[in-house]
């Protein structure tokens, strides 16, 4: 029997030091999100690096999307696997999350002490355009290898219209990659028994947390359970918390629950650093450890049993076209997103110049984009000092 290319990685130390210094550099630098997370590591694994070519982090994306939990993280865990196997998995799940952990837990330290969450309006403010760049010129390098037929675009504005009449993210994503399956199933003659090597990657999710008291293990529980059923965006993760946290178990008040929130996105990297702010309120800096390990360990367990099965599914013709649709549900997403992202980024005429600039600048040069972010925070403390000497509020 034929071995596979994937089967021929082996791990080596220069990988896995590179995936730990790129990882570590992305938790420290991305703002804005799953979608800016997802567009920046485009930029550093496909174009800068060539590690993989556009088809193959399309499929990681879509991967990420058929599982719960955090998606960039997911992604993150799997281009370390197809990296370096194991170690890589491992090393570059836990150098992207480790930046925002230690951050948030900072800021988790100073509201203990003062009861409020330092301000850094300015920062997001420069950042934000920046980072909707960003993600436009990552879109603009992937729709058209996700949809290179009029078919294939089509399903993409299908999958849009669907997402604004308010149909759940994974019902657009299963829904597409049926479809097309289907249609090309048909195509082909109807051929079954193509499907089983899918049902691997939807997931068992569990349900008991046993948790009583806000002990580090009762924490961990309750934020386990959530990781392992989490889809969508940082807003669900709101609603599970709110629910387990506030109405449950009466363990913290809604304006804390905000206030935690609030900190995940205010700091780079994984919006579910929040947990490690709750963690941290609940029981200090155990709570914090256990809260953090709680909802990115479902993110690991479920990328290594689905990483191994994704150049299977693309080898199978029905199964590549389920993994087709997904790519274009997934772009048509990302794009709703974006559109999200541009009306809370272009607040006033300094943050459209510096979007338009920054996507100038991509488009022309095609920097780093790490120093566009650190360029855009600049430029963000620039106007909020100018306004404070003289332009006013």
């Amino acid at each position: 029997m034929e071995v596979p290319p994937e089967a021929s990685v082996r791990p080596r130390e220069g990988d896995l030091r590179e995936l730990a210094l790129l990882f570590l550099k992305l938790g420290t630098t991305a703002f804005g999100g799953p979608a800016a997370h997802i567009a920046l590591m485009q930029d550093e694994v496909v174009r800068r690096r060539a590690w993989l070519t556009d088809a193959e982090y399309l499929d990681l994306i879509s991967a990420a999307n058929l599982i719960p939990g955090p998606n960039s993280t997911e992604v993150a865990i799997h281009i370390g696997w197809k990296r370096a196997r194991w170690k890589g998995l491992f090393v570059a799940g836990s150098a992207f999350i480790l930046p925002a952990v230690l951050i948030t837990m900072g800021l988790a330290s100073v509201y203990v002490r003062f009861g409020t969450l330092p301000q850094a309006g300015w920062l997001l403010y420069g950042v934000k355009p920046v980072i909707l760049a960003v993600v436009v010129h990552a879109l603009l390098g992937l729709v058209p290898k996700a949809a290179p037929s009029w078919g294939l675009r089509g399903l993409g504005v299908a999958a849009i219209a669907a997402n604004a009449l308010g149909t759940h993210e994974l019902l657009v994503l299963f829904g597409a990659g049926f479809l097309l399956a289907l249609f090309r199933g048909v195509s082909n003659g109807g051929r079954a028994g193509v499907f089983g090597p899918l049902a691997l990657l939807f997931p068992i999710a569990g349900t008991a947390s046993g948790a009583s008291a806000a002990s580090a293990s009762g924490i961990f529980w309750v934020f386990c359970k959530t990781g392992a059923v989490l889809y969508g965006s940082g807003y669900v993760l709101f609603a599970f918390l709110k629910a387990d946290l506030v109405t449950r178990l009466g363990w913290m008040t809604e304006a804390q629950l905000i206030d935690a929130i609030a900190a995940g996105h205010m700091t780079p990297g994984p919006l579910s650093s929040s947990a490690t702010f709750i963690g941290y309120l609940l029981a200090g800096p155990w709570g914090a450890a256990a809260a953090t390990a709680g909802i990115f360990l479902p993110a690991f367990f479920f990328v290594a049993i689905s990483g191994p099965l994704v150049p299977r599914l693309r080898a199978s013709p029905l199964a590549g076209a389920f993994l087709d649709g997904v790519n274009v549900a997934s772009m048509a997403l990302m794009a709703v997103v974006t559109a999200q992202l541009a009306r809370a980024a272009i607040l006033d005429l300094p943050t459209a110049v510096l979007g338009v600039a920054s996507a100038a600048i991509l488009l022309r040069f095609r920097p780093n984009a790490t120093w566009l972010i650190l360029g855009g925070a600049v430029a963000g403390a620039i106007v909020h000092g100018a306004r404070l000497v003289g332009w006013g509020a």
